[in-house]
């Protein structure tokens, strides 16, 4: 072994020496924030796991209430819970329930509900259950061809031309349309 190589083996050694000096410097000016960092990051994957699993639980909970629902309608603790556990799963089940049974003080209740899908089919609804026509979002075209009807039935066809022509040829109800306008051609003859 020579001396060059010596010596170069010695200044690596120092090298090493020098960087876990500096690292362990690093550390004790660092500690208190490195340990803070650590605890503030566990706690964070802690807590959303927590988090996680209540909503879940709280998900299952409402889930349940509302399959004892569909077997007993009557329930009224599974109702509570479905009510407690998830607010806009409990109005859309209280939606079909009203529809089922005609109840036109729920639709009514309904209707004023911040979920815009259960209150724009409640105002459907209970406008088709009084015979009247609404502005609906989900059920563009069906108040589109119930309005036609009705003009139909008050002898006002040109209104109720316009209204299913506003109906789109790809809708599922233009075939319901195309027979109410066919109909309305045999009936002016």
């Amino acid at each position: 072994m020579k001396i060059a190589d010596v010596k170069q083996e010695l200044s690596s050694d120092e090298k090493v020496l020098e960087s876990a000096f500096k690292l362990e410097t690093f550390y004790k000016k660092y500690r208190v924030a490195l340990w803070s960092f650590v605890a503030v990051v566990a706690l964070f994957f802690i807590g959303r796991s927590i988090i996680n699993v209540m909503e879940e639980t709280r998900l299952t909970e409402a889930n349940s209430a509302l399959l004892t629902l569909q077997k007993n309608p009557e329930d009224s603790a599974a109702l509570d819970t479905l009510k407690k556990k998830n607010p806009a799963l409990f109005e859309l089940y209280s939606y079909a329930q009203a529809a089922k049974k005609r109840d036109k003080a729920v639709l009514s209740t309904l209707s004023q509900s911040n979920n815009t899908v259960v209150s724009d089919a409640s105002r459907y609804t209970l406008a088709v259950m009084e015979e009247k026509t609404t502005d609906s979002a989900l059920y563009k075209e069906m108040t589109l061809l119930e309005e036609a009807y009705l003009a139909i039935q008050n002898k006002e066809i040109k209104k109720a031309e316009e209204k299913l022509g506003m109906i789109d040829p790809r809708s599922p109800v233009a075939t319901l349309a195309q027979l109410l306008k066919h109909s309305m051609i045999k009936a002016d003859q």
